[in-house]
């Protein structure tokens, strides 16, 4: 099912079992793809989520959409913060709004994004870990920019990130995953880490560890 309520357009797995608030799970797609990439992945997630997948603003070209603008002529990609930023308030009113009109859970909001919808993942719930329960950033990074505009630490106290890279990335080096892994250690968060022979992808046995660390946040008591 497809949903244009808000500003972002989505696609609605609803929970496969009956709950009066049901834990929600957003997915973000990566650069160039869109809302149907990662809907895919949905039969293989705990069937009590509340999944929403979620389609970035801009347009690319045909089903092609990103979260912001990406520049890879140079050594570094260089991103477009003023887009990423746009982003980032959009979804943080999706959040907030989707919580409301599905009557989810707002204490078991998790993100899950893939490469460019990973690292928006991961500044929201740096900067606003009040909306999110947990993180899964699947080859993705944490942006620089992101950190001068942290939550203060007592508020990332144990916030759950799950980081799973391969180690063939020729898109987002492993380097990346390394550095990613190197600054979430330095913060309160609660860090699980996976890396795995394989490229820019997700494969079964990644798809089988982000599934289990899910199902455990949901068993989790809050």
């Amino acid at each position: 099912m497809e949903d244009q309520t808000y500003s972002l357009v989505h696609l609605i797995r609803r929970p496969l079992v009956e709950t009066a608030a049901p834990p929600l799970l957003l997915l973000l797609h990566g650069f160039g793809s869109n809302e149907h990439d990662l809907f895919q992945l949905a039969p293989s997630l705990d069937a009590r989520f509340l999944i929403l997948s979620i389609r970035a603003p801009h347009v690319l070209g045909l089903e092609s959409y990103a979260w912001f603008d990406v520049n890879f002529a140079s050594k570094e990609p260089f991103i477009n913060p003023a887009q990423a930023e746009a982003s980032r308030k959009a979804l943080i009113s999706f959040i907030q709004a989707a919580v409301v009109t599905y009557n989810a859970d707002p204490r078991r909001v998790y993100l899950m994004g893939f490469s460019q919808g990973a690292i928006m993942s991961a500044g929201i719930a740096l900067m606003h870990p009040e909306l999110v329960a947990g993180v899964v950033m699947m080859s993705g990074s944490v942006l620089p920019e992101v950190q001068p505009m942290m939550a203060p630490s007592e508020k990332l106290q144990d916030l759950p990130f799950l980081v799973v890279h391969g180690t063939a990335d020729s898109v987002l080096p492993i380097a990346h995953a390394h550095a990613s892994r190197a600054f979430l250690s330095s913060l309160p968060v609660a860090l699980t880490y996976h890396e795995y022979a394989m490229g820019h992808e997700i494969r079964p046995e990644s798809l089988a560890d982000i599934g289990a660390w899910l199902s455990q946040q949901l068993d989790r008591p809050y």
